[in-house]
């Protein structure tokens, strides 16, 4: 039996840190939060080659006192609680004592400190072992520098991601916070390059401009609400300003950046059916009794257990409402609402009334020659229908009599005899399996001589390959055509078959790197928060490849000079939910992202029905016979149903 002893004191903090330190970002959460804490007013945070290198983060809060420097980077030594009834009652940010002693224990750690402004405290730490202390001289506040991340321990190195996404990480943090105090100046620099200031007065308006844009926060609508347990304040975007991940939803309890899901779906509820299965951009700061909170449940402390969580739900959903409400009423549009109900009472008066419009086909109605696909020549449709009229009295009374034959034979046994040659498509066996046997043989490699060059194909194959065969078209009824091939009947959705050739159409074209472009006389600009800004500037190239000509303006703003002439509609939408199909998307490749952005903007090209003339419904069915899927629309929706001879038997329940 293993002999059971005591961990050691840098062993035990470094496992804490493997739960309190996943990476840079952590690290600035920790210090940023500690500085909050310390009462401070600005704090300003510089990251070199993303924080893997160096993290500096500087306020000018109450300090620490030279005697005290040592405890601060003591496991679970703190400030914040005294006792057991603290734990119920946390209104600090840091509270677990665990968040210095971490850091110290996978990094090299400097600590600059006053408490007065005129003398100053310097020490160093590494490994969780402290290296030196003197006295210095500096501002009031504290300075802490956090150098060579993980040195001790190369394994953590090989689990965090690429530069460009470890800022990108620091700058979501950093974002979170600023939200949650705009009462605190907070500036973020990268290797020299200021990406985040605010100015710290207040205006949680103001800083949502500074992350998001201006033209953002112009479309922020003010939420307000309060109960005996829960006060909420904050912004939320108008219902047509949209994004397509939740990213951009921050929920604040006690100026502490939470994830919850069921707060967020409250606010998701509040908007009702009008995002259109996207999400808004919201900021909601919420005040709660902290006896009603517990912040305890993980080291993060991103996770918390709420005691009310159903009623501050209720409280969120009627905020967001009576917020989009006020916005409706300030709408002239608003005013026209009150004489929709009575424009429709009207219509569907009109439509009751009798004869108002004779809808009934005339009798000696018949399809123009031109919608209807005839392989074989021109031919009477008068004398084709009559024809095939005879024909299915004739095949009935065939079935009717071997129906009866059938019954009288009731003593045979139910099986099926392979060598008996059937008329039908329900057995292996039909009249042309010797013609196809003989078509195998004849080609290699059962041939002789010649070896397979190229792959073995019969006509079943070529069939395939084709995809679609050719369709005779029958009609359309509403937005969906009929069509008949070898007595198989098909339907076609025309919105999905018109998305799937205009997405082979755009990708053919992306792929090709030949977009048609439109130019601009003016250039439209572009605002976006830091976040998205870092990642699309590293994406320009492939921009280009898809017709969008950008280039980086600074200030977070990009500049387009043209645009690909297959975006539809206006322009400025289209680019923006293109742009954001682009974020929010997690594949890596160019390829993907080339699929993705074709199949988006096909979706948007063909959002509706559209009445379609004989010609143009037979022209759509003989493009959809080259199309890569005509099945289906890049997003895997239906486009083309077959249904057999059998098929219509089984759904007609014949032969039974």
């Amino acid at each position: 039996m293993a002999k059971i002893h005591e961990l050691s004191e840098n062993l035990t903090n470094q496992i804490a840190a493997g739960e309190v330190i996943e990476r840079p970002a952590s690290v600035v959460k920790e210090l940023v939060e500690n500085a909050i804490d310390a009462q401070a007013s600005r704090i300003r945070v510089e990251v070199q080659h993303s924080g893997l290198k160096q993290i500096s983060v500087q306020d000018n809060g109450s300090g620490i006192a030279p005697d005290q420097v040592d405890l601060a980077f003591m496991r679970h030594a703190t400030s914040k609680i005294q006792d057991e009834h603290d734990l119920f009652n946390i209104a600090t940010l840091g509270f677990r004592g665990e968040a210095l002693a971490s850091i110290a224990a996978v990094a090299h750690v400097e600590i600059l400190t006053s408490t007065d402004g005129q003398t100053a405290t310097r020490a160093a730490f590494a490994g969780g072992v402290k290296k030196f202390q003197e006295d210095a001289g500096s501002a009031k506040g504290t300075k802490i520098t956090v150098g060579d991340i993980f040195y001790n321990t190369p394994a953590r190195l090989k689990y965090l991601k690429s530069p460009k996404t470890e800022l990108l990480k620091i700058v979501d943090i950093v974002n979170r916070i600023a939200l949650g105090h705009p009462e605190i100046s907070l500036t973020l620099a990268s290797d020299g390059k200021v990406l985040l200031r605010t100015p710290g007065n207040g205006n949680l308006k103001q800083d949502v401009a500074n992350i998001y844009g201006r033209k953002v926060a112009e479309k922020m609508l003010t939420v307000e609400n309060e109960d005996p347990d829960f006060t909420l304040y904050g912004l939320v975007s108008e219902a047509n300003l949209t994004r397509s991940s939740r990213n951009f939803i921050s929920i604040l309890l006690n100026g502490r950046y939470i994830k919850n899901y069921q707060l967020s779906s409250a606010l998701l509820d509040g908007y009702g059916n009008k995002l259109g299965g996207k999400y808004p951009i919201a900021v909601l700061a919420i005040e709660a009794d902290p006896l009603l909170v517990d912040v305890n449940v993980h080291p993060t402390k991103e996770e918390v257990r709420l005691s009310k969580e159903k009623e501050l739900s209720r409280l969120i959903t009627s905020a967001v409402t009576e917020a989009l409400m006020d916005e409706d009423e300030a709408s002239p549009l608003f005013q026209l609402t009150p004489f929709k109900d009575k424009t429709q009472l009207d219509q569907l008066e009109f439509n009751l009334k009798p004869n108002v419009v004779d809808t009934r086909r005339r009798d000696d109605f018949q399809l123009e020659v031109s919608q209807v696909a005839e392989p074989e020549g021109k031919t009477d449709i008068t004398n084709k229908k009559e024809t095939e009229s005879k024909e299915t009295k004739e095949t009935a009374e065939k079935k009717e009599n071997k129906q009866e034959e059938k019954e009288e034979k009731t003593s045979a046994p139910e099986y099926v005899d392979l060598n008996q040659v059937r008329e039908d498509d329900q057995y292996v066996l039909t009249k042309s399996w010797g013609q196809h046997v003989k078509e195998q043989t004849a080609l290699p490699p059962f041939a002789g001589g010649e070896e397979a060059a190229s792959p073995v194909t019969s006509k079943a194959d070529q069939l395939l390959r084709q995809h679609l065969p050719a369709l005779r078209l029958l009609g359309q009824m509403g937005g969906y055509l009929l069509a008949e091939h070898g007595g198989d009947l098909y339907l076609l959705d025309q919105v999905a078959a018109r998305r799937r050739l205009e997405y082979d159409q755009i990708l053919a074209s992306l792929e090709k790197d030949e977009n048609y472009q439109q130019g601009l006389l003016e250039p439209l600009v572009f605002d976006f928060s830091v976040y998205d800004y870092q990642k699309l500037k590293d994406q320009l190239p492939l921009l280009r490849q898809l017709g969008l000509e950008m280039e980086d303006f600074g200030q977070n703003t990009l500049l387009m000079h043209s645009y690909p002439t297959w975006l539809k509609g206006e322009v400025t939408v289209q680019v923006r939910e293109l742009l954001d199909q682009l974020l929010s998307s997690r594949e890596n490749d160019g390829k993907s992202l080339l699929k993705l952005v074709a199949a988006k903007a096909a979706e948007s090209n063909v959002s509706r029905r559209v009445n379609l003339t004989g010609a143009e419904a037979a022209d759509l069915l003989l493009r959809l016979q080259t199309a890569s899927d005509p099945y289906r629309d890049a997003s895997g929706q239906v486009a083309v149903v077959r249904l057999s001879q059998n098929d219509l038997s089984k759904l007609f329940k014949k032969g039974k």
